[in-house]
C-alpha cells in the first residue's frame, strides 16, 4: 500500500516507518524543507497539506502531537498539548474531504485517556467517556477527525502506555537501573499498556485492514496493575524493587500530570483488535518488557 505517515520522527512513527520499509511504500508530512520526494512540507497551523500527498495514499496513519512525558503541565503547555493535536488532526480531515480521490483509510491516533480514572470498570470502546483533562483532550482530537468521515474509513487509535526504551517508561528503567525502582502510588492502578513494536503493528493492521472503523484500544491482552509493570522491569534488570512513591508526593511535584498519568485507574481491554485477527508479538507484560 501507499502510506502517509505523519510523526515519522517519533518514538512510534519511527517504528512504524521501520516495520512499513520493504512492505509498503511510505511517504512523510514534515514541518520542515523535504530532503527528497518521500516528504511533502505541512502546516497543520495553517491547514496547508499538499494535496497531491492526500491523493498519492492509499492511507494516512497520522502521528502527531505535544509530549504528554514533557513537564510541568502549564497552562500554556495543556493548550499546546490540545491545539497540536486538534488542528493537526482538523487540517488532514479537511485535506481528506477536499481531495479528489480521498484516501481508503485513515488511522487517527487517539488516546486511552478519554476513560479517565475508572477504578473498577473494564473499559471498551464503547464506554463512556471520562472527566479530566486528558478526556477533554482526547473527546476534541477524536471529534476533529469528522469531516473525513464521509469520504475515508476513519480510525481512532486509543493507545495506552507505549513499552519502550525511550518516551513515558524511560525515567522508570532509568530509576530502576539506579537501584531505584519503586512502587507508583498504590501500585494497584491498572496501566493500560502495550509493546512498541506490538503499537506499530496494530496501526499497520489498522490501516490495511477493511473491517474496522471508529474507535480502537491499541492495549496489551493481559490487564495489569502498575505494580505488575515496575516489578517486572525490576527483575528484567536484576535490580531491586524497595521503595514507594506516594500520591502525595507525585502530585506535589508533577501536579495534573501525575493524576492522569500515573494514577489514573484504566482497566482497557483490547476486544475489537484482537476479535479481528490481530495476533500480539508480546501478549504480556513479561513479553513486553522482555523485548526491551
Amino acid at each position: 500500500m501507499r502510506i502517509l505517515l505523519t510523526g515519522s520522527s517519533g518514538l512510534i512513527g519511527s517504528e512504524v516507518a521501520r516495520r512499513a520499509a520493504g512492505v509498503h511504500e511510505v511517504h512523510r508530512l514534515v514541518r520542515r524543507a523535504p530532503a527528497d520526494a518521500t516528504e511533502h512540507r505541512w502546516d497543520p497551523a495553517a491547514r496547508s497539506i499538499p494535496a497531491g500527498a492526500i491523493e498519492w495514499a492509499d492511507a494516512v496513519i497520522s502521528l502527531s502531537g505535544a509530549s504528554l512525558a514533557r513537564l510541568p503541565w502549564t497552562r500554556r503547555y495543556r493548550r499546546e498539548i490540545l491545539q497540536s493535536r486538534v488542528q493537526a488532526t482538523a487540517s488532514i480531515a479537511q485535506a481528506i474531504a477536499h481531495a479528489a480521490a480521498p484516501p481508503a483509510t485513515w488511522v487517527s491516533a487517539s488516546a486511552v485517556g478519554i476513560y479517565g480514572d475508572r477504578p473498577g470498570e473494564v473499559l471498551a470502546e464503547n464506554s463512556a467517556r471520562g472527566t479530566g483533562f486528558l478526556a477533554d483532550v482526547v473527546d476534541a482530537w477524536e471529534h476533529a477527525t469528522a469531516p473525513a468521515h464521509a469520504h475515508s474509513r476513519v480510525v481512532q487509535a486509543r493507545t495506552g502506555l507505549v513499552l519502550a526504551r525511550e518516551g513515558a517508561l524511560q525515567p522508570l528503567i532509568l530509576a530502576t537501573r539506579l537501584g531505584l525502582g519503586a512502587t507508583v502510588g498504590t501500585g494497584r492502578q491498572h496501566w493500560p499498556w502495550i509493546g512498541l513494536a506490538d503499537e506499530a503493528r496494530a496501526l499497520l493492521h489498522l490501516a490495511t485492514t477493511s473491517s474496522l472503523e471508529g474507535p480502537v484500544n491499541l492495549v496489551g491482552p493481559e490487564h495489569a496493575q502498575s505494580k505488575d509493570i515496575t516489578v517486572t522491569l525490576a527483575r528484567s534488570l536484576h535490580r531491586p524493587h524497595l521503595l514507594r512513591l506516594p500520591e502525595f508526593m507525585l502530585k506535589t511535584a508533577m501536579g495534573r500530570a501525575a493524576e492522569e498519568l500515573l494514577l489514573a485507574d484504566q482497566a482497557v481491554d483490547a476486544h475489537r483488535l484482537l476479535e479481528d485477527g490481530f495476533a500480539f508479538e508480546a501478549p504480556t507484560v513479561a513479553d513486553a518488557v522482555a523485548a526491551l
